[in-house]
């Protein structure tokens, strides 16, 4: 008898398919279909009303869908056409050889990959495993990573309740809920051993062994391992240690950070895999050292002060947190408790042990710091910006007293997004039509960009405006479900359908309402604001959207301002709250806006991607010069911008009330005389000629540059095979090794 459970998910779905649709079955389970517009067109003309109800979950769909639509499909010469050219079109995707990592660095092998850990992967919406830029950086990081064949697996924590969800009362204060993730129903295989039962490690949390099961999501080429607890034969404590990302106590997250970096070494060991190089994609992940650690002694023999140079020539180490009090720290006595145990298996003493994460030595009360830990065991370390790698060196200079500030062996890669991901369907059309149909695998050719300027103005407009009247659809659409739910009055409800106006000026502002992001900057003077927003002659509107931590009760608050401000009756129909802010929510305002709004507190922001991301569908940037902008923003002879606008230039103080009204006062002078009037400066037909010069002009010299394909480049160039050559053009990096 055939054991049904050693059946791989693909199999088992493509069973339940027609055989001419049987290869929709492989294209599910590989998330390439998720940066392929063909395939996911493909996936949406199955059932569209049903690949919504599905949250874009091809597996769900094709489980969901009547076997009478399937058989009508599978007699359709069109539909069957359509399958069998993106088919092949992934199969040589996945057969391909002569890829640029294969000629650039092949010291970096199937054999030995390089294993990139992180607490969240944002790779779609169907995979709720993210909250924010972190993971969809991560998410990109390994798409890229596909794309240019550099041999590469994921390590991360697979969540039952993931993030949580975000709904706002009808006082505008948020409130928190959760919902299972269906593992059997998506994108995932479960491993199993030769037995066909659930492959399994045992990772000892507190005084108890916990069982760990891996799952495996294929990203093109790339493997991601996720762990998950959630099993019978954990105790019921145990099952929730992966109920949630970054929720619960101190407890939880060191019992996670353990799971995810010792038991992501046990799992690829357990899996034959032997990495190459260990990339720490932030420090939750940073115990995996101490497991590299202790597997190299049981290897040898020596002692841990014998093979730590061994250890930290295998391991890399980026940091994406500009502010000391953001970064992972345990106390004492906790580390006592989950890792008394586990220093002698080391070789050291509780003082030895502690000392690897302790910022000051020498000093009891020191907590262990993971981002400590990291650069200690980590031959190189880098920020995720330029501005980024000097504010590290400046908060870590503590650990190398010897060395001058410039010296601190912190540099900076810095962060970009995945073309093919974030670039809207009619973009990618647009730009097959004018820089070439293969122009994915050509973004870091500076020529292929300058081809942007031949593009006609008419047609990168209308396209343009196609996307924002599909925003504001999806905009109106989730206003209205929300007001539903909230059991709001009937005409309340019913005026969602004159929200927004699809020909006005359209800002978006989209991330973390955290306080140093200052969502509400814009009400700093509450009167000022209305009658930018409330001008009758060059109206502009905004669309917002983004979730507070639970705990973080002002970033809450700041939502519920906004959500008053929203109210008043001169701009009501121009200002809009998206809630429950995700991938699908992101995709259609960073394709759909006029210009991205970005205003932290300099310098707290380490990179931002979000406004890469407008850069590839025409929309311009609006933002303080922090992070990645820095970069990015271009200037003429005059010191005006060319490819955006900078919030507030250089002025910068300590005083942060003073440099929240020259931030804000900034903002409404751009916004009045600046933005606003390029934007109406329209010809007879509409076409605004100096605002599509600059719309051009970002895509031209942000494009190149903000890339993830740019990005792994740098990170393989620079960190995992030094010397290699790249050939690519334009490095945004300097990664010195300790």
């Amino acid at each position: 008898m055939v054991n049904t459970l050693s059946v791989k998910p693909a199999d088992r779905l493509s069973a339940r398919l027609p055989q001419s649709l049987s290869r929709l079955a492989d294209l599910a389970y590989n998330y390439w279909w998720c940066w392929t517009p063909d395939l996911i067109s493909l996936f949406q003309n199955i059932n569209p009303d049903e690949w919504e109800r599905c949250g874009h979950n091809p597996v769900m769909l094709l489980e969901s869908v009547s076997f009478e639509r399937l058989t009508q499909l599978s007699i359709d010469p069109v539909f069957a056409k359509r399958l069998k050219k993106v088919a092949e079109k992934f199969d040589r995707y996945m057969a391909g050889e002569n890829t640029w990592a294969s000629k650039v660095a092949p010291q970096i092998s199937r054999q030995h990959p390089v294993a990139y850990f992180c607490a969240e992967f944002g790779i779609h919406e169907s995979l709720p495993v993210y909250s924010g830029g972190l993971g969809i950086l991560a998410g990109d990081h390994l798409k890229s990573a596909s794309d240019l064949g550099v041999p590469m697996v994921g390590v991360g924590l697979l969540y039952r309740q993931g993030y949580f969800h975000q709904r706002l009362n009808r006082q505008g204060w948020q409130e928190d809920y959760y919902i299972d993730n269906p593992f059997e129903r998506m994108p995932l295989e479960l491993m199993r051993n030769a037995q066909g039962e659930p492959l399994t490690i045992d990772v000892h949390v507190r005084q108890r062994n916990v069982k760990v099961q891996i799952w495996r999501v294929q990203v093109g080429r790339v493997s991601l391992y996720l762990m998950d607890t959630d099993r019978e034969d954990n105790d019921p404590i145990d099952r929730w240690l992966t109920g949630h990302l970054y929720g619960g106590n101190q407890e939880t997250r060191i019992a996670q950070e353990i799971i995810l970096g010792i038991g992501g070494v046990r799992a690829l060991q357990a899996l034959g895999i032997e990495p190459g190089i260990y990339h720490l994609n932030e420090g939750h992940a940073a115990f995996c050292l101490l497991e590299v650690a202790r597997l190299e002694i049981q290897r040898t023999g020596k002692s841990f002060y014998d093979i730590e140079a061994s250890v930290r020539n295998r391991c890399v180490f980026t940091t994406h947190t500009p502010v000391p009090a953001g970064h992972d720290v345990f106390s004492a006595d906790l580390m006592d408790s989950f890792f008394a145990q586990y220093w002698a298996q080391l070789g050291l003493s509780r003082e030895q042990f502690l000392a690897l994460g302790a910022r000051r030595l020498g000093d009891p009360w020191e907590p262990f710091g993971m981002t400590v830990l990291a650069l200690r065991l980590c031959r190189a370390a880098n920020g995720v910006s330029e501005l980024h790698g000097h504010v590290s060196r400046q908060m870590w200079n503590v650990l190398y007293p010897e060395r001058s500030e410039e010296k601190v062996p912190i540099g900076y890669i810095t962060n970009g997004v995945h073309a093919s991901t974030w670039t809207s369907a009619l973009f990618d059309d647009l730009f097959s039509q004018y820089l070439g149909e293969d122009w994915h695998n050509k973004v870091l050719d500076p020529q292929l960009w300058e081809k942007v300027e031949q593009i006609p103005d008419e047609e990168i407009w209308w396209r343009h405006q196609v996307l924002k009247e599909r925003l504001i659809a999806h905009t109106r659409f989730k206003l209205r479900q929300s007001r539903q739910d909230r059991g709001e009055d009937a005409g309340w409800i019913q005026a969602v359908d004159h929200m927004l106006d699809p020909k006005a000026l359209t800002i978006g502002f989209a991330r973390r309402f955290s306080p140093y992001k200052r969502g509400d900057l814009l009400l700093r003077d509450a009167q000022r604001a209305l009658k930018i927003f409330g001008n009758q002659d060059r109206p502009i509107q905004i669309i917002f959207s983004g979730k507070a931590h639970p705990a973080d009760e002002e970033g809450k608050r700041i939502i519920q301002r906004l959500m008053e401000w929203c109210k008043q009756s001169a701009i009501v129909n121009r200002v809009a709250f998206i809630e429950d802010y995700d991938m699908h929510t992101a995709r259609k305002l960073v394709q759909g806006v006029d210009v991205w709004l970005n205003n932290p507190r300099r310098p707290l922001e380490a990179s931002g991607t979000s406004g890469q991301k407008v850069c590839f569908n025409g929309g311009i940037n609006c933002s303080v010069l922090d992070g990645w902008w820095c970069e990015g923003y271009q200037i003429d002879a005059t010191g005006k911008g060319t490819n955006g606008w900078a919030i507030g230039k250089d002025a910068h103080t300590s005083d942060q009330e003073l440099q929240d009204k020259i931030d804000s006062e900034s903002l409404y002078q751009l916004l009045e005389e600046t933005i606003a009037p390029l934007y109406y400066d329209q010809d007879a037909n509409g076409i605004p000629h100096g605002w599509i010069k600059m719309m051009k002009a970002s895509i031209r010299t942000n494009s190149l540059a903000f890339n993830t394909h740019r990005m792994i480049a740098d990170y393989v160039t620079h960190l995992y095979a030094p010397g290699a050559v790249a050939g690519v053009g334009r490095s945004l990096a300097k990664v010195p090794t300790a």
